[in-house]
């Protein structure tokens, strides 16, 4: 059994959860602790039961409730040594002992789930994406990437799920209410991944077996669900694919997915 759920993603908060039958994880606590503990118990998860926290980076939205839940759960927190130096906030609620360090593209172990960090261009301290496996099957969490390269393709070769970032749209971006140094940022080589190359991306994937795909970290301002779905399946016809070879869904920012069980 492995399986994959998104608690929140988006611009307002990331929150995501695996599990197989021995191990659960949280990737990321982008929310408060309180809408953490409410999610999980809507999927009838006991928080105290999750064994670990994976960050992918410091920023608010990756982190807010972190510490606390770690703090009140006596949860051990994975990150590398810059994310950690950059949210003491976080760190301060966050026992010593629950402090687990990892070196970005070293691989890791969490009960009977294999987990391998990698670095995405985006501008944080030391960002990085994960691939979670169990039993040959592989969970890809890839988001907050300013452009792709084949670095991060590599590490999502082989992927029966993805978790990916469809943060905008460019014209709606361009229409947005967003001031021009953020417009600029978002599309920036250091900022959000766009509808169209995360398209691009899954169509390449679905050459190594990917069958599943999540689009997750909407901007609110600068894109649509319905856009966003609509243009990765226009890729796919693009690159002549049945667009029914994917199994294809959008997270949501206020509310769980189902339980994709992969």
């Amino acid at each position: 059994m492995l399986n994959f759920c998104s608690l929140y993603s988006g611009s307002s908060g990331n929150s995501l959860f695996v599990e197989t039958e021995n191990t659960k994880l949280l990737v990321d606590a982008g929310v408060s602790s309180k809408k953490i503990e409410q999610a999980l118990h809507d999927i009838n998860v006991e928080p105290s039961f999750i064994d670990a926290i994976l960050v992918t980076h410091e920023h608010s939205d990756h982190v807010q409730g972190l510490g606390t839940f770690s703090k009140k759960f006596d949860i051990p927190v994975f990150a590398n040594d810059k994310t950690l130096d950059n949210m003491p906030s976080q760190v301060d609620k966050i026992s010593s002992k629950n402090i687990k360090k990892f070196n970005v593209s070293e691989k890791f172990e969490i009960g009977d789930l294999e987990i391998n960090s990698f670095a995405i261009p985006h501008d944080a301290a030391n960002p990085c994406g994960f691939t979670i496996k169990n039993n040959n099957k592989k969970i890809s969490i890839a988001t907050d990437i300013g452009h792709m390269t084949n670095d991060i393709l590599k590490n999502l070769d082989g992927s029966n799920f993805i978790l990916l970032e469809s943060n905008y749209d460019p014209e709606v971006l361009k229409c947005s209410k967003y001031p021009f140094h953020l417009k600029s940022r978002i599309a920036g080589p250091t900022g959000h991944l766009s509808n169209i190359i995360a398209g691009k991306t899954i169509s390449y994937l679905l050459n190594s077996g990917l069958n599943t795909a999540l689009l997750g970290h909407l901007s609110k301002e600068s894109n649509f669900p319905e856009l966003a779905y609509q243009t990765v399946i226009n890729e796919l016809i693009e690159n002549d694919y049945n667009e029914n070879s994917l199994l294809l869904s959008i997270a949501s920012r206020t509310e769980h997915s189902k339980i994709f069980k992969i």
